[in-house]
């Protein structure tokens, strides 16, 4: 009823292919649509936390909601940067090169902050529209601040165990054969991440732009500050230079090296390039 390892790894091969020999044009769109999908996500998880006044609780529902933006992202047909870090599998079997995997990347990980920015600017111009409340803004705001408030090293750290979790759940959701499957095989690992801290950079994209979009309004801005949260070094230069850039990093790392390489060095070394 579901692949095994060592089938995923070789399907992979395939899939990886088929990633890396895409258009540009459609490594942009495919990865503006992931985007949406992780940001739509991310709105969803801050939305339903904010409901709630303990903070663990807060923690714990947004946790429940977000893996619905990973299984839109795989049902759906999207390109995510995070889970293609998987990409190094079929460069290793010599199917790709070090420049598709990069242009990949690059490519898909535009499209992503091109999609985050888009859900931002749709969820700012409802909450003006008065569809929600004071409240969510400040913890948009709050939000922003945390994560461009961290260290370069721990948002570094913080990036590899969240891909460590986003790579186990995309190849736990390729060893499924049906939609359901899927669904259950991603959905741990995903409430995991959440759960334990760690940081997505698509996901920041949407969690940092709409922070930084809520604070240029003057009630929102004004909430915030009532309820004694300092944005003052909240910026565009912060949201890629104290976040974007460490956790794409950690990232890269946590799905490239720990699950990408290690599977393939325990079922494909060795084996025969794909005919």
């Amino acid at each position: 009823m579901i692949n095994s390892p060592a089938e995923v790894a070789k399907n992979y091969v395939a899939i990886g292919k088929g990633k890396a020999n895409l258009s540009i044009a459609k490594m942009i769109f495919l990865g503006l649509l992931a985007g949406m999908f992780i940001g739509f996500a991310a709105v969803g998880a801050t939305t339903v936390g904010s409901t709630v006044d303990n903070a663990s609780l807060a923690k714990f529902l947004g946790a429940v909601v977000f893996p619905g933006g990973l299984a839109m992202v795989l049902i759906a047909g999207s390109e995510l940067f995070t889970g293609n870090c998987l990409l190094i599998i079929p460069l290793l079997q010599k199917e790709i090169t070090v420049g598709q995997m990069i242009k990949n990347w690059v490519f898909v990980w535009i499209g992503n902050l091109a999609g985050g920015i888009l859900v931002s600017l749709i969820t700012v111009g409802g909450h003006q529209a008065n569809l929600f409340s004071n409240q969510l803004a400040v913890s948009y705001i709050s939000t922003a601040v945390a994560k461009t408030s961290m260290t370069f090293g721990d948002a570094f750290m913080k990036g590899i165990g969240c891909n460590f979790l986003v790579c186990i759940a995309v190849w736990m959701a390729f060893a499924a054969k049906s939609v359901g499957g899927k669904i259950i095989g991603l959905y741990f690992p995903i409430m995991l991440f959440v759960l334990e801290g760690f940081e997505h950079s698509v996901a920041n994209m949407q969690y940092i732009s709409i922070g930084l979009l809520c604070k240029l309004n003057d009630t929102w801005a004004q909430a915030a500050t009532d309820a004694g949260v300092d944005f003052s070094n909240l910026t565009w230069g912060a949201m890629f230079g104290k976040n974007l850039l460490p956790v794409s990093l950690g990232n890269i790392v946590g799905g490239l090296v720990l699950v990408g390489l290690i599977y393939w060095g325990c079922y494909l070394k060795g084996t025969k390039k794909e005919a």
